[in-house]
């Protein structure tokens, strides 16, 4: 069963607590944090502070995604009792092993992103050392884009890699999601959906995500 990773891009900042908790009610997995910087991406979002101000104040562990040049150095800003995983893009760092290597010292699980533009294959000298891998299924920066189909056949690549490389590495997707293609991530073998907008701007949150989980179970 695929878990639901809500991202709170798509929030109302004013009533950020309220939402998260509909999330809550809903029985979302985690929160995603979407931290854009302008620069790697064409839109800035939000940083630490807002992790911060939810830490203690939800029950759900937190999926940070950093879209940020120069990743390395701002991990440490990321890390809280309830960070689950930091993940970077691979387009973004320098040194990819030993930034894998300063997430796991403190002992979060750590995850590299990759662009539909970038193949599978660049990740395989550090893909033994991968707590998740995260497929952007649109070009990152913006939400509400619409889902690129060519990403199934990079999670094709990926799920052949993951059962000779490493099996208890897991598959996340982000963008595009919605309920009309959440059941076909799941049976690609995608384990954490992150879905934005489809969820944060529905009507009803905590029913939305329970029509989410429904679908991905």
């Amino acid at each position: 069963m695929a878990k639901l990773s809500p991202s709170i891009l798509s929030a109302d900042f004013m009533h950020l607590g309220e939402q998260v908790k509909q999330l809550e009610q809903g029985g979302a997995d985690y929160i995603h944090f979407d931290v854009m910087d302008g620069s790697f991406v064409p839109n800035i979002s939000f940083g630490a502070p807002v992790l911060k101000s939810l830490t203690g104040k939800t029950s759900l562990p937190f999926d940070i995604h950093l879209m940020i040049e120069h990743p390395e150095d701002r991990i440490p800003d990321f890390v809280t009792p309830q960070t689950a995983f930091i993940t970077f893009h691979h387009e973004a760092c320098r040194h990819v092993h030993r930034t894998i290597q300063l997430i796991k010292s403190f002992g979060i699980g750590a995850g590299i992103a990759i662009n539909p533009g970038t193949p599978a294959a660049l990740l395989e000298p550090v893909f033994e050392d991968l707590d998740l891998v995260l497929v952007m299924a649109v070009n990152p920066g913006f939400g509400g884009q619409t889902f690129i189909e060519s990403s199934f056949r990079k999670i094709k690549v990926l799920n052949a890699m993951r059962e000779e490389l490493n099996p208890n590495l897991l598959l996340a997707l982000d963008g595009g999601v919605k309920l009309t293609n959440a059941a076909r991530i799941a049976e690609a073998g995608i384990d954490i959906i992150d879905a934005g907008s489809a969820v944060l701007n529905a009507e009803d949150i905590a029913q939305t995500v329970k029509d989410f989980k429904a679908l991905i179970r």
